[in-house]
């Protein structure tokens, strides 16, 4: 196996190429032409896609270097909790001795406390302005990646310490985790994200009750940090005796009772509230149905529908508060309602004149989610399938397709012509979409009849 092949895919940042590569028999540890393992470069270019694989494909992490340092080492430097995340490998506290654990610790709160720029000038020498920008650091959230002379690192050593201290089962206290969730003011975060993490498996009564106790909190970053961490308690589910599940929900219809005076952080209480089904979630947004913020008003409909129930329910009062919604000023409020209303439909008239009226909305968006929320919907009237109709010459592609979905759906006689408007079914990212696989296996059909004898 030709080395220089596994080099140039790293440095191509191609994972899947150096992942069929190692599984050719390439050698994970290849050493580049400075003497470097493979695995270095891509911890230096941010790339934990590419680490990763080569981790996975036996690529020593641990590995020492001429410099003194290791892989993992210059990982956590780089200040990319993504890359010590790929780095770090399976079962770390057993695999590294305690001195090494306690030396990847040592650094990473040094670099958390120092500050990126700071290590930065330390590095380089340099004293010039230090060039930032945001960037992604996995899928989800974000770090701050300074430029200074040659070397980059990123902001994200809070993130990496508690990884690491997690990792390693060092139970921090709550509330230095949660001044370093809180220290950026942003809930993209990397730092945000890690504690959220590690907060959301710790799940004990002692760190419940720690986190909780920031819902009284001034800062409304501590707010909205709680309801973060609550979200991950009632979607990740723990065994029977840890889920918090009740709890959870409880807190959450206390603290929309007891009153939220940011409205931002209302509206998030009422989102994930709406995802746990307590009995008390309808008398919730009926509460909230009239709240001044459209933001609250917005999530104010999937608090008033039963989506346990199948079909999904509502009842009289809730069926009339969503049609109320429906027409409020606010777009994002509308469009929530029309979801809600389409999902379950009870086949009457003023729910199928305001679904109407939503796909013949002023505002694009709205027009797009309501096509979205109704072409699968149980409405058959022609009323609808007009509407449906009108939307096909929309600048927006996924509102005609969702438009010419819901025509096939209905056996409309415009579902050729709607296919056409559609545009090319042929497009990259799309290939699992159900709704073109549907256009497409229509044309198909069409195209190709059965013979006398297949029938």
């Amino acid at each position: 196996m030709d080395a220089t092949e596994l080099v140039a895919a790293v440095r191509r940042g191609d994972a899947e190429a150096a992942r069929a590569l190692l599984e050719s028999g390439a050698a994970p540890d290849t050493v580049t032409d400075d003497g470097l393992p493979v695995l270095c470069p891509a911890v230096a270019a941010f790339d934990a896609g590419v680490a990763r694989v080569l981790v996975e494909g036996g690529a020593d992490p641990d590995r020492l270097l001429p410099d003194g340092t290791t892989p993992l080492v210059r990982a956590v430097e780089g200040g990319s909790p993504a890359m010590v995340g790929a780095v770090l490998g399976r079962e770390p506290r057993l695999r590294l001795p305690e001195a090494e654990r306690e030396r990847l610790l040592a650094l990473a709160r040094r670099l958390h406390e120092s500050g990126a720029e700071g290590e930065l000038r330390r590095l380089t020498g340099a004293s010039g302005p230090a060039h930032r920008v945001r960037v992604l650091d996995d899928e989800y959230d974000h770090v701050e990646q300074l430029t200074l002379g040659d070397r980059t690192v990123r902001a994200g050593h809070s993130a990496i310490l508690t990884d690491l201290e997690w990792a390693f089962r060092i139970l921090t206290p709550v509330a230095e985790l949660v001044a370093r969730a809180v220290e950026p003011r942003d809930p993209d975060h990397v730092a945000w994200a890690s504690v959220r993490s590690v907060l959301s498996e710790r799940r004990s009564k002692e760190t419940w009750s720690a986190v909780t106790a920031y819902r009284h909190s001034p800062d409304p970053h501590h707010r909205r940090f709680v309801v973060d961490v609550i979200f991950w308690y009632v979607m990740g589910h723990g065994s029977w005796r840890n889920s918090y599940e009740k709890e959870s929900a409880d807190l959450l219809v206390a603290w929309a009772a007891e009153g939220e005076e940011d409205p931002e952080i209302l509206a998030e209480v009422l989102r994930v509230l709406s995802e746990t089904g307590h009995r008390e979630t309808e008398g919730v947004g009926f509460r909230h149905a009239d709240h001044p913020d459209p933001r609250v008003r917005a999530r104010v409909p999937d608090l008033l529908l039963d989506w346990d129930a199948l079909p999904p329910y509502w009842s009289p009062e809730a069926r009339a508060a969503l049609l109320v919604l429906a027409s409020d000023e606010d777009g994002d409020v509308r469009d929530q309602a029309g979801r809600v209303l389409a999902a379950a439909h009870d086949g009457s008239r003023e729910v199928t004149d305001a679904l109407v009226t939503l796909l013949r909305d002023p505002v694009a968006a709205v027009r797009g989610g309501a096509a979205e929320a109704v072409a699968p919907s149980k409405d058959r009237t022609a009323a609808v399938a007009d509407a449906l109709a009108a939307l096909l010459d929309e600048d927006e592609f996924t509102t005609r397709l969702n438009a010419a979905y819901g025509l096939l759906r209905r056996d409309d006689a415009r579902t050729e012509e709607a296919i056409k408007r559609v545009g090319s079914l042929s497009r990259p990212g799309w290939e699992h979409d159900h709704r073109l696989s549907a256009l497409w296996t229509w044309q198909w059909q069409r195209d190709h009849p059965p013979t006398p004898t297949e029938q």
